[in-house]
């Protein structure tokens, strides 16, 4: 391949080409390749290389680079690391955004990589087992912080170690404990859960019990009495002291320096800055206290990025600064939101765009009332709020609501309309978030009464609260990303709906596993996947989706053409949620059994085109102006 010149490893050849994880390691000095395996098991004496692909909609890839700093790894593989991470970027055409990720504390786009979390292990990594050799088994302590992108690290096993504040897990052979400070938040103690089922699956085969500690509570309770045991007894685990709180400067400056052919640092503006100040030619720093960035210009070398990176870590460890400080290099024309926020003017990528159709009217009308109009450039969706909070979802039932047990509230009827209440952490204490959502089959009478059912619950909730009226297949991205995973059967089961159906003569298509029924699989991610059920006929399919039917007899899982390898991923977690008895049969578009067709009444066209969602109904963010009238 003509991209790999005598400065980039051959070891990358054929990297990004797919979309998913691609990790190597640094071994005796030299780039290895770690395999699929052993993805998400870091050694702290060991530094990595992690690539992850991911396909666009417009089909063009985009890439991340991160290179992971055990805490026990030498010098000499971390500046190999980021050199390689250099000629890993260049191998793809320098198109990719690079992070230095230190032990403990990786950032939340690293993180969740590895769901639910990472544990470093002991030790350095080899290329000729896997693991270390001699590995042996052995009682751990581990705290768990972050109540979204969890951070776990291995602690002392001590009781010294153990404070109110904190969620710790106790990993023995037979047994795993959960500890939960009486100061930590329940989104903390949820995640928690959730590392000590990965432990319990991961490292137990699943074959251990689970026992959960409350901090504070251990009369009479055999478990409690078994955890303390292990620390030699009980005895109370003292309050943190006031000087053990660092106290945190004001906000920090923002400071931009020139990275000159040798490595020296020449500050050249403070705070107020302009894009104008960078040249092509040459690197930048950008200091912005807990977070640096490096700006490469596109015309600058490997050699001169290699220096540019090397002299801002320099810079970092002779001033002392926290591992938490976050370094992101960036190549230009990629430069982060965050990263453009620091500068008073940059230029608008997309502002061509406002003039389309409806768009150019609204920024006309702006015009003529003197504003000066641009539209912003669109980002990846990222959750408004923190989506690890508490759900709760009542069914509307006639005059009465029911409350949905929590482990079915992830399930959905077509023909019944629902009150769901979010809860999450915010500023200033917890906020609620109401929706009332309108199934698309649900009879008149619950969609007048849900509103005053809403009104109800929300005069009586405690803490500020939002409402929002949602009908089916017109959800914001915001009510699936609380759900994480939701399934949307057809029928219902309130009272109003059945006898809406009886009185209308229309048959019950209530789902029933023993029936047939088709499904629609879609989403973005593991915390954000649906299942929709749709007729059960074959034009209800789509090359661009993966569905599951479900015949009685079988199961199937149909993959479409133009579907992705997450689609696929997706469709495999669907699976297991709906039914995890099930043992699909895969089929590939185009190579349908009969059977199948059958099912779906016989085969008939479908939509086989790229189906591309339309841009007239997106929400779109302007920044308006004030300007001058003309005299």
């Amino acid at each position: 391949m003509s991209l790999y010149s005598k400065d980039i490893d051959s070891t990358f050849e054929g990297a990004g080409l797919k979309p998913g994880l691609e990790i190597w390691c640094i071994e005796n000095l030299r780039l290895v390749p770690v395999p699929k395996s052993s993805h998400g098991k870091f050694y702290i004496g060991s530094v990595y290389i992690i690539l992850n692909t991911v396909l666009l909609k417009s089909g063009a890839p985009q890439h991340d680079i991160h290179y992971w700093l055990g805490n026990d790894a030498n010098k000499e593989d971390s500046t190999v690391a980021s050199d390689k991470a250099l000629e890993l970027d260049a191998a793809l055409g320098s198109c990719a955004v690079q992070y230095r990720e230190v032990q403990g504390q990786e950032t939340e786009k690293f993180l969740s990589y590895f769901r639910p979390c990472i544990i470093p292990i002991e030790g350095k990594f080899s290329s000729q087992s896997g693991q270390l050799n001699g590995e042996t088994y052995k009682i751990s302590l581990l705290t768990c912080k972050g109540d979204h992108a969890v951070h776990v690290k291995e602690v002392p096993f001590s009781r010294s170690s153990l404070n109110h504040n904190d969620v710790f897990i106790l990993d023995t052979a037979s047994k795993i404990f959960l500890f939960s400070g009486c100061n930590s938040s329940i989104q903390e103690r949820a995640k928690a859960l959730e590392v000590v089922q990965y432990i319990k699956e991961d490292k137990h085969g699943g074959k251990c019990e689970v026992a959960t500690i409350e901090d504070g509570k251990f009369v009479g309770d055999p478990d409690v009495g078994e955890f303390w045991s292990l620390f030699g007894g009980y005895a109370p685990i003292p309050r943190d002291s006031a000087s053990a709180v660092q106290q945190q400067s004001g906000a920090s400056s923002t400071t931009l320096f020139w990275i000159n052919l040798q490595g020296k640092l020449c500050q050249i503006g403070t705070n107020s800055l302009n894009k104008e100040v960078l040249e092509k030619d040459k690197c930048y720093m950008l200091d912005c206290g807990t977070e640096v960035f490096v700006w490469m210009g596109r015309n600058t070398s490997i050699t001169e990025r290699r220096i540019s990176i090397s002299a801002s870590e320099d810079f970092l460890r002779n001033q002392g600064r926290s591992t938490g400080t976050h370094l992101t290099f960036l190549t230009e024309g990629l430069e982060t939101t965050v990263f453009r926020s620091y500068f008073d003017s940059w230029p608008q990528r997309v502002e061509p765009k406002l003039y389309e159709e409806g768009r150019g009217k609204v920024a006309a009308i702006f015009k003529q009332h003197g504003h000066d109009v641009k539209e912003l450039p669109e980002e990846d969706f990222e959750p408004y709020i923190n989506c690890r909070g508490i759900l709760k979802v009542w069914q509307v039932n006639g005059d009465e609501l029911s409350l949905v047990p929590a482990s079915e509230q992830i399930k959905l009827f077509s023909g019944d309309c629902y009150i769901v209440k979010y809860t999450y952490p915010g500023d200033g204490g917890d906020k609620n978030l109401f929706y009332a959502w309108l199934g698309r089959g649900s009879a008149m009478e619950d969609r007048v009464d849900i509103i005053s059912h809403m009104s109800a619950i929300v005069d009586a909730t405690r803490g500020e609260a939002i409402m929002a009226q949602v009908a089916q297949d017109m959800e914001p991205v915001q009510f699936f990303l609380v759900f994480q995973t939701l399934i949307v059967f057809k029928g219902g089961l309130s009272t109003r709906y059945k006898k809406f159906i009886a009185e209308a003569g229309i048959a019950d298509e209530t789902y029933d596993e023993k029936k047939i029924a088709l499904f629609r699989v879609q989403g973005t991610s593991p915390s954000n996947m649906q299942a929709i059920q749709v007729d059960q006929a074959s034009t209800s399919l789509n090359s661009s989706y993966c569905y599951i039917l479900q015949t009685g007899a079988s199961v199937f899982t149909w993959i479409g053409n133009l579907s992705s390898t997450r689609d696929h991923e997706l469709l495999d977690r669907m699976v297991e949620l709906i039914n995890p008895t099930w043992q699909p049969i895969s089929v590939r578009e185009g190579s349908e059994p009969d059977v199948f067709w059958n099912a779906l009444g016989g085969k008939a066209e479908y939509a086989r085109e790229k189906e591309l969602k339309g841009c007239i109904e997106d929400p779109h963010l302007f920044t308006c102006t004030l300007t001058e009238e003309a005299s």
